[in-house]
């Protein structure tokens, strides 16, 4: 290998290099390695090893000056330790044996010393000076330290980059959190349900890391605005979860597995009442995926128009028991009061009005008022009432008071119809009542006289009873013999003498017969048995 030496004449001499061995040159220079890619703020060392001829035409080779450099002044070689540029930055070290070594170290590396680096040494030699060309290139850049994270379905490929990929691959190293790890290439396989943080760097540069990469942390979820939310108003959920790779977001409804956003922030631009409910979203990458808590947005809004009712429906009679319902959609709950038409003071509150004894007067629109901060809203119900009769009582004794007519009617055909006559009497120990003593044509009524059977003297009478007037018979011949119908009934045994044998056989047979007489117009009377 040649070399060259600055004459102090001005002109140059070049020396042949002596060698040592056939291959070998006796001057040289090596630079291992010949190209370095460093990080601003690291520190490199760039090192090289040189050799000389130890004796030259009989006089000992001693090196008097070594030096790096990366710049020219005038041609001449400008060394670092008096480049201000470097100033406070580097060192040099060196090793004499066999093979000599120069180390030059630059601490706090900056992007402009990015530059081609040569070592020079001079020795007592005549002209004995020499610069191993082409020297050591050195890059300085942004470290840009990476991890690319790649998911397949079986496993996760991480890959540690850095801006010195393209101009030299270094070697890197792995962190699982603080603790570094065995693996020293630039990629590993990880599980995803660790819970690592996996972070590289280059070899030899622990201090200088990627940042780690690892699954989403537990997302922290938030609405705006917070407290009450209006219908209609603007309302954002956000989710938010440490991760790296950075986490895709997914917002989803309680209660519905169906995804309402794909954004880290959920934004209802005009929220309905239907949108109440409680969310959660989901932060996932390719290293995992976490789930937050829920989150409740309640919405409040006015009444809505009340649905009512009355119970009974349709027409309802008066006394009657009435319930009156109302229900009302509302956030917060409403409440009620009950008006009627016509009239400013409530009637009721809450939503059931009960009235127990409606009256006729009562009868008319009612609507339901339902209210609550949020505004106010109301519905009208018709209650028809009928009037009851006023004279119902009466109505029933008449009732009563024919059915019991009725009855007697009845008696009386079956009486007419037994066999067995008894002698009718007025009084106790009497004979039959004769028609001519109550025959009168101008009056014509029926009388019913009862007879207790006891042992007391005088017998026990019913109030007369006008069944009815007989009407006047068309023939002359009969208009004096108009008479009054009787019937006389006669219960138990009387206290007389002069009732024949038979008739004392009769009552002894059935002594509280009842006994009735009627008289119809005309000569004749007929006496029938009206016993029970």
């Amino acid at each position: 290998m040649s070399f060259s030496a600055a004459a102090a004449t001005g002109f140059v001499v070049l020396f042949l290099s002596v060698t040592v061995g056939k291959d070998e040159p006796a001057w040289s220079v090596k630079y291992d390695p010949s190209q370095i890619c460093a990080f601003i703020g690291s520190t490199v060392t760039i090192k090289c090893s040189y050799k000389y001829p130890s004796i030259i035409h009989g006089i000992k080779t001693e090196v008097k000056k070594r030096f790096w450099f990366t710049k020219l002044n005038n041609r001449v070689p400008v060394n670092l330790m008096k480049d201000s540029d470097y100033k406070g930055r580097i060192t040099y070290n060196f090793t004499e044996s066999s093979s000599s070594s120069s180390f030059l170290t630059i601490k706090d590396l900056k992007q402009r010393d990015s530059a081609e680096y040569k070592f020079r040494f001079i020795t007592n030699q005549p002209d004995g000076e020499f610069t191993g060309s082409p020297g050591v290139t050195l890059t300085v850049l942004d470290p840009d330290l990476r991890v690319q994270v790649r998911r397949s379905e079986t496993q996760t490929e991480l890959k540690c980059e850095s801006s010195c990929d393209q101009i030299k691959p270094p070697s890197y190293v792995w962190f699982n959190k603080e603790k570094k790890m065995k693996q020293q290439t630039s990629s590993i396989v990880v599980s995803v349900r660790d819970g690592g943080r996996y972070s590289c760097s280059v070899k030899g540069h622990d201090d200088l890391r990627s940042p780690s990469v690892y699954a989403p942390r537990p997302p922290s979820v938030s609405v705006t605005p917070s407290g009450e939310i209006m219908e209609g108003s603007l309302v954002t959920l956000n989710c938010s979860s440490d991760a790296n790779p950075a986490a895709k977001y997914t917002w989803r409804k309680k209660n519905n597995q169906s995804v309402v956003s794909k954004d880290q922030q959920f934004i209802l631009s005009s929220i309905l009442s239907s949108d109440s409910g409680q969310y959660y979203c989901t932060a996932q990458n390719q290293l995992g995926e976490k789930t937050s808590g829920l989150v409740s947005v309640q919405v409040t809004y006015a009444p809505r128009p009340p649905s009512v009712s009355v119970t009974p429906s349709g027409e309802i009679m008066e006394g009657s028991l009435v319930t009156l319902s109302c229900s009302s959609d509302a956030n917060p709950a409403a409440n009620y009061s009950w008006y009627k038409e016509g009239e400013e003071a409530p009637k009721a509150s809450g939503q059931n009005f009960t009235i127990t004894n409606i009256l006729f007067k009562q009868r008319g629109n009612y609507y339901c008022e339902a209210q609550n901060s949020r505004g106010r809203c109301n519905s009208t119900v018709t209650v028809n009432v009928v009037a009851a009769p006023r004279n119902r009582v009466a109505a029933a004794a008449a009732v009563s008071a024919v059915l019991l007519i009725l009855i007697l009617i009845c008696l009386l055909v079956w009486l007419i119809r037994k066999p067995k006559v008894w002698k009718q009497q007025s009084r106790p120990g009497a004979g039959p009542v004769p028609s001519e003593q109550v025959n009168s044509a101008e009056e014509s009524v029926v009388y019913s006289v009862v007879h207790l059977a006891t042992k007391q003297e005088e017998p026990l009478y019913c109030n007369t009873v006008q069944l009815g007037p007989t009407r006047p018979k068309r023939h002359k011949k009969r208009k004096e013999e108009e008479t009054v119908e009787y019937v006389s009934v006669n219960c138990g045994r009387t206290r007389t003498d002069a009732r024949t044998e038979s008739e004392q056989q009769d009552s002894v047979e059935d002594p509280a017969a009842l006994y009735s007489k009627v008289n119809k117009p005309g000569k004749n009377s007929r006496e029938t048995p009206a016993g029970f």
